[in-house]
């Protein structure tokens, strides 16, 4: 069964599906979204259940010849870098569409557009093929663009033209990298395996100058410092299942990307800016975390922390070890699960207050205990308490990066506490001292946003409680990247 394709095509075909309906059949609509949605997530839990962790090698591989005059092949395949975001695509992509069944206006194209989203993220974590996987990541900025721009706040077109021209502009920098790497290595051809093997006919300097271009559209999306500033611009204005997936998902293919093109395309060049990349690895986490600190809307607050989560993934990926590399691989991952709740929780809130202002709430702890519970439980998780997810991944980057970076580590753990101070300063203002007046109207969490939660407060519980529930799939497929970077050299 061509199990990866029906991953990547069950979402267009459910969104082909509500083109063809009318309007107003808005429970047909919400219904085919939700099988379609559903579907993949099966599909993923399948995906999981037989997938050989023991192996290294790509599996379940697809591969038929697409554009013969360029050698451009429909090539998919999957291995422990991408098993885990596959995944959280999936888990997130099925949550978020039920959240989603809030939205009130235009919910036909909402959906066409969220289904196609889905098609292009899925597709961006799968694709082996070089061109495959440009169209894929270029498919995920049409629908964001448009969901943000007609579905979200007060500033959502200025929000919308911001992420569409820093992700285009990265882009097309990708693209001259795409051309430039397909041209130089000598094999015409867009086979990631093949390009990864060829490698070393790259110069030094080739090499500098093809890594600084992929680095500028993956740079745009994890995002790293200073390329940041239309993320928490597009996280305010986006409605909360676009945020979900916005900072569980999108975020991930920058660092996806880092993993499966720049460090093994590339790698003469990636030890070259290692120090650099872990440099602004603990900018983005110390500036991400202050910068928290500093706000008072939930939702920016929630977005500045993601600055922050994500530079311990690029300080992993600088230590180019074993331990940095699990470490920031399982980050991605786990900061996808815990923001993924955490941005649905702001919207359990801004559908009652219709605020994110922070200034507005307090002592909803007593008031609202269900929400209260969810909130301090994922708020742990994201500062990093031992016993939750949070914890494991951000140990594992800083435990590979120390030896190797070791004033840097200090610093970063610096940004640790920093996160560990903004999250309880956030709870204090939000969940504890007395009510505040214009909350008493305020309702608990609706069985439907519990069933919604419930899912992700496990996986938190259960990757923290046994991290090797993750990691087990990810380290061969870890050591063999380890090792080529290290081959050679």
């Amino acid at each position: 069964m061509p199990i990866l394709s029906y991953l990547i095509f069950a979402p267009l075909v459910g969104a082909a599906l509500i083109l063809a309906l009318p309007p107003k059949k808005t429970g047909l609509i919400k219904t085919i979204a939700f099988l379609s949605t559903g579907f993949v997530l099966a599909l993923a839990g399948c995906l999981v259940a037989r997938f050989d962790y023991t192996s290294a090698e790509f599996q379940f591989i697809q591969q038929t010849q697409w554009i013969p005059a360029l050698n451009v092949w429909y090539f998919v395949g999957v291995d422990g870098v991408s098993l885990a975001l596959v995944f959280l695509t999936a888990l997130l992509g099925f949550l978020a569409c039920l959240s989603s069944f809030s939205i009130d206006n235009r919910q036909k194209e909402y959906f066409v557009f969220y289904l196609l989203l889905m098609t292009g993220m899925m597709g961006t974590f799968l694709a082996l093929d070089l061109f495959l996987f440009y169209i894929f990541w270029e498919v995920v900025l049409i629908p964001m663009y448009f969901l943000i721009g007609m579905w979200g706040g007060p500033r959502r077109e200025y929000a919308a033209v911001k992420f569409f021209l820093y992700t285009l502009a990265g882009s097309v920098l990708m693209l001259v990298g795409i051309l430039v790497t397909y041209f130089s290595a000598g094999l015409h051809s867009f086979n990631m395996l093949e390009l990864r093997e060829a490698a070393g006919v790259f110069d030094f300097r080739l090499q500098i100058f093809l890594f600084l271009m992929f680095y500028a559209a993956f740079a745009v999306k994890v995002p790293v410092f200073p390329f940041h500033t239309w993320l928490p611009d597009a996280h305010v204005e986006a409605p909360t299942p676009i945020s979900v997936l916005l900072a569980g998902v999108l975020l991930k293919m920058g660092g996806y990307g880092l993993f499966r093109i720049s460090f093994p395309f590339f790698k003469e060049a990636a030890h070259y800016f290692a120090y650099p990349l872990a440099v602004l690895a603990v900018i983005n986490i110390v500036y991400g975390a202050c910068v928290a600190f500093a706000q008072t809307d939930f939702k920016k607050m929630i977005a500045y922390s993601s600055v922050s989560h994500m530079g311990f993934v690029i300080l992993g990926l600088a230590a180019m070890n074993v331990t940095g590399f699990n470490g920031a691989l399982l980050e991605m991952f786990n900061h996808g699960i815990i923001t993924g709740a955490m941005f649905l929780l702001v919207g359990v809130l801004y559908d009652r207050a219709h605020t994110r202002d922070l200034e507005k709430f307090g002592g909803l702890s007593g008031h609202l205990p269900v929400y209260a519970f969810f909130l301090t439980f994922c708020s742990l998780a994201s500062l990093g308490l031992p016993g939750l997810s949070g914890f494991v991944g951000e140990f594992l980057a800083l435990a590979g990066a120390f030896p190797v970076f070791q004033t840097l580590t200090i610093i970063a753990i610096i940004g640790l506490i920093l996160m560990v101070a903004f999250f309880l300063y956030m709870l204090q203002r939000v969940l504890f001292g007395p009510l505040n007046p214009n909350c008493t109207k305020y309702t608990d969490m609706t069985t439907g946003e519990v069933i919604t939660l419930l899912p992700l407060a496990a996986i938190i519980f259960v990757v923290g409680f046994y991290p090797m529930s993750v990691l087990q799939y990810q380290q061969k497929a870890v050591e063999a990247l380890v090792a080529l970077l290290k081959g050679g050299l």
